[in-house]
């Protein structure tokens, strides 16, 4: 866990009592069921051999590394982490429009080929998605954490359960509730929307910002936007281009694992109109603020934040005992 203690002389029992309550408190972050290091002895190279295949496909294709942290999100928001995202089907939560093009599936499918040769039937593909997650975010410069595992694999996966997850266009309030559905805080909904600081977003998705999207600016754009920014990206998605074209959700540093997304969104430079709005909206700009490090509030450290956010988001309606089950392959429920 992100944590780290130091003491003094403290007295054996105040100490054996101090002991007790983080222990309890690592407890609660952890969530039922899911522990470090829980194939320590029944597949001890698990961690390994998740963190070798990412790295041989990050290589090949570093795309891979949003994507996969983006896939670890959808899934958790939609019937808990239990990697029903990866079940093919023809109706399946990977068919849908924010899944079907997510970059890392095959990263997914490769480590498990590997962990069912080297450990048979022991590791959940729940919990690869989860250490692939974390693992991307260290490939792009960020953190490490220790990942909690022990997750079932869910036995179903429906599209029309998509409709879940935070969108595009979602008000500051509706972003506000579907993460408090999901026991997140506003903290900690500012710190995983900072995830965007790698990856990309299509046209489609915000180009409705920049035409005809209001008339009190005179290019007709999203007001909350940067004028020399709302430039660059017409240009970039005419309102006739093509809307599948990849953008860079943090201009200046897509590809590193910093705080300069929350720099852009100061600046008016945030690409999705929800991402935005947490500059916009005074109860979640001063999480912003104090990731930025602005001078008279209480500093955070976002490396540190988003590894906690992460365990909390990835112990989300886990799956556990007779609830889930191991997939041996995580394209298909056994």
């Amino acid at each position: 866990m992100l944590i780290s203690m130091g003491a003094s002389f403290i007295r054996t029992p105040t100490l054996l009592f101090l002991l007790l309550i983080a222990m309890g408190a690592a407890a609660l972050v952890k969530g039922q069921g899911t522990r470090v290091g829980f194939y320590f002895r029944t597949c001890p190279q698990a961690e390994s051999i998740v963190q070798k295949t990412v790295i041989s496909h990050f290589q090949s294709n570093p795309a891979i590394a949003p994507g996969l942290l983006r896939m670890h999100f959808h899934d958790c928001f939609v019937r808990g982490c239990d990697a029903s995202i990866l079940i093919n089907g023809s109706s399946t939560e990977k068919t849908t429009g924010p899944n079907r093009l997510l970059n890392g599936y095959d990263v997914i499918d490769d480590a498990k080929t590997r962990l069912e040769a080297a450990c048979p039937g022991v590791v959940s593909c729940a919990d690869i998605l989860a250490l692939a997650a974390r693992d991307s975010v260290v490939l792009t410069k960020g953190i490490t954490w220790r990942v909690p595992t022990g997750r079932k694999d869910g036995r179903v996966s429906l599209a029309s359960e998509v409709n879940n997850l935070p969108a595009p266009r979602d008000s500051i309030e509706v972003q506000k509730k579907k993460f408090a559905d999901k026991g997140l805080t506003d903290q900690d909904l500012v710190t995983l929307v900072g995830g965007h600081t790698i990856g990309t977003s299509a046209c489609q998705f915000f180009r409705y910002r920049l035409y005809n999207f209001s008339t009190t600016t005179a290019n007709g754009a999203d007001p909350s936007m940067d004028a020399a920014f709302v430039t660059q990206l017409q240009s970039l998605c005419p309102a006739d281009g093509d809307g599948s074209r990849r953008i860079a959700l943090d201009t200046g540093s897509p590809n590193r694992f910093d705080t300069s997304f929350f720099t852009n969104l100061r600046n008016g430079r945030g690409v999705l109109e929800s991402d935005q709005m947490l500059w916009t909206d005074a109860s979640t700009r001063t999480f912003v603020q104090r990731f930025l490090g602005v001078r008279g509030l209480l500093g955070l450290n976002f490396n540190l934040e988003f590894g906690r956010s992460m365990v909390k988001m990835s112990n989300i309606g886990i799956k556990t005992g007779t609830e889930g089950e191991i997939r041996k392959v995580c394209t298909a429920i056994n």
